[in-house]
């Protein structure tokens, strides 16, 4: 009964750890500077030297984000290696933290020199900070492997919350004041996010102390039903490493794909999509930004003041910090909206759409995961086939809308719509491929070596958002030679054949599974 109890104190804050939450804020302050950077990246880069840019080509500045995008995903290997080993998941983490905000504000600093210092700090601070903070949110669950997914749950909110607010935020402020007012909000809060989660750490216990104290995730996953380990032949093990191979390769094309968001689309909502709205238009835009500005950030608050309730007295700094952060982001947030509201017209930044991804994940998550544990739940391929056709025809919708715009034309005023579309097809293929890739890796291979296996699968990711930059930097040539049309038709006909591709293998690929859906 005592134990019980114990337990049900324990999770105590919407029914699970506090601890939870506080990583919940700490990732999603990270996730606030990393997308915040990205949605005026490819801008600035491109904008003229009159509009504060360097006048960079689409090539050059396409480049330059997929060798970015692509490498954080290769430093967290060794940034959890270096965890592992040496500093335990807290230290490595702060530094990590510590290292980014140093990454943003060289970027802000705005020349070109300490723009490559800034890219590869963040570049280094991620791989200490994001495979480290995952593994403390699995090690507060190491004894109730049950609640896991639930705890990933709720952490996944704190991504897209905090991809949400920085879009909004950084992409407003880069747009409409300079740009490096967004990308040094982007390192404001990332130090803010650090010394809530450094103020904070008391409450994670022996979680990430030291090295010698790690969590040992493969235990938590081999005793996940009482103690029993599943044992394979040697065989059924090989098949099952060829399909999370084959997965893995597929996922390559999809990063390719979906990772034009920062790139190609912006530029094409920047350059080719009516951003402008005049009458009833207007009036439609400023009550929907209203709307997805409010509402989000009302909900976060709510958690945050639950948060306060439970935890004010033992991490009070902690929660100080965390309340001066949400603080400037209302007082950010109700800026903005006073300078857009009273204006006649309504200019959408073109940073603005990227929000729509977090928006849409968060919208629809939920529907998706209801869908997976119902008895309709179609098997790994189908899934990553739904991913990528759902994919293709976003692009598509694209190609379709900007059939109209002439060859080599540098502006045009495509209607908005498209984006949107493409935008909710993208996310929706997104939840159909990303989330479950890593949960079938861990079905697939053996728990000692789940974490070799993730390193190959962000490894296939990383090289996915290098190729996404080196298509996209294609961009001028195929619109000049051909048209904008042809150049997303490049990106609706390769996912829609590969997932075909998928659904002929999938018979195949399901007996090689021999078992687990």
């Amino acid at each position: 009964m005592s134990t019980e109890i114990k337990t049900s104190n324990e999770f105590s804050l919407l029914g699970h750890k506090p601890a939870l939450f506080v990583l919940f804020f700490t990732e999603m302050w990270e996730r606030f500077s990393y997308y915040g950077m990205r949605a005026i990246f490819v801008l600035f880069l491109t904008a003229t030297f009159a509009d504060g840019g360097w006048e960079w080509s689409n090539e050059r500045a396409l480049a330059l984000l997929g060798t970015y995008t692509s490498l954080v995903y290769v430093t967290p290997v060794l940034g959890g290696w270096i965890a592992d080993k040496f500093t335990g998941y807290q230290k490595a983490v702060a530094l990590g933290a510590l290292v980014m905000t140093l990454g943003h504000t060289a970027m802000a600093l705005d020349t070109e020199i300490t723009l490559y210092i800034g890219v590869g700090l963040l570049i280094i601070g991620n791989g200490l900070f994001k495979p480290n903070v995952t593994s403390m949110v699995s090690g507060l669950y190491d004894q109730y492997p049950d609640r896991k997914d639930g705890a990933f749950t709720i952490f996944y909110m704190g991504v897209n919350s905090g991809g949400f607010i920085g879009v909004l935020l950084c992409g407003f402020l880069g747009e409409y004041l300079s740009w490096a007012w967004g990308f040094g909000l982007a390192g404001i809060f990332m130090m803010l996010g650090m010394f809530q989660f450094w103020f904070g750490r008391s409450i994670f216990g022996e979680v990430g102390v030291e090295p010698s104290k790690k969590v040992n995730l493969s235990d938590a996953i081999e005793n996940k039903e009482e103690n029993v380990v599943e044992k394979v032949s040697s065989n059924v093990q090989r098949d099952r490493y060829i399909v999370v191979g084959v997965l893995a390769f597929f996922v390559v094309f999809f990063w390719a794909a979906f990772e034009q968001a920062s790139g190609s689309m912006t530029i094409f909502a920047n350059n080719y999509t009516q951003r402008l709205l005049n009458g009833d238009a207007a009036s439609i835009f400023k009550i929907v930004d209203v709307l997805i500005t409010i509402v989000p950030l009302g909900i976060i608050t709510w958690v945050l003041l639950k948060l306060f309730s439970q935890t004010f007295k033992k991490i009070t700094l902690s929660n100080i910090v965390l309340a001066i952060s949400f603080l400037s982001v209302w007082g950010i947030a109700i800026w903005k909206l006073s300078e857009i509201l009273p204006q006649e017209t309504a200019e959408i930044p073109a940073s603005w759409f990227l929000i729509l991804n977090s928006l849409f994940i968060i919208t629809l998550a939920p529907l998706f995961s209801k869908w997976w544990e119902s008895k309709y739940n179609p098997s790994a391929t189908v899934k990553f086939a739904l991913g990528m056709i759902l994919l293709g025809i976003g692009f598509g919708m694209l190609a379709w809308g900007s059939a109209s715009i002439p060859q080599g034309a540098k502006t045009a005023s495509v209607s908005l719509v498209w984006l949107v579309l493409a935008y909710l097809l993208h996310t929706m293929g997104e939840l159909c491929l990303s989330p479950v890739g890593l949960s079938y890796v861990s079905k697939l291979v053996p728990a000692k070596k789940i974490g070799i296996m993730f390193g190959l699968w962000y490894l296939a990711i990383a090289i996915g958002n290098k190729l996404a930059g080196f298509v996209g930097s294609y961009i001028d040539v195929i619109v000049n030679k051909y048209s904008m049309s042809a150049f997303f038709l490049i990106f609706t006909i390769i996912p829609i054949l590969v997932g075909l591709i998928l659904i002929v293998i999938t018979p195949k690929m399901k007996k090689m599974m021999h078992g687990v859906h």
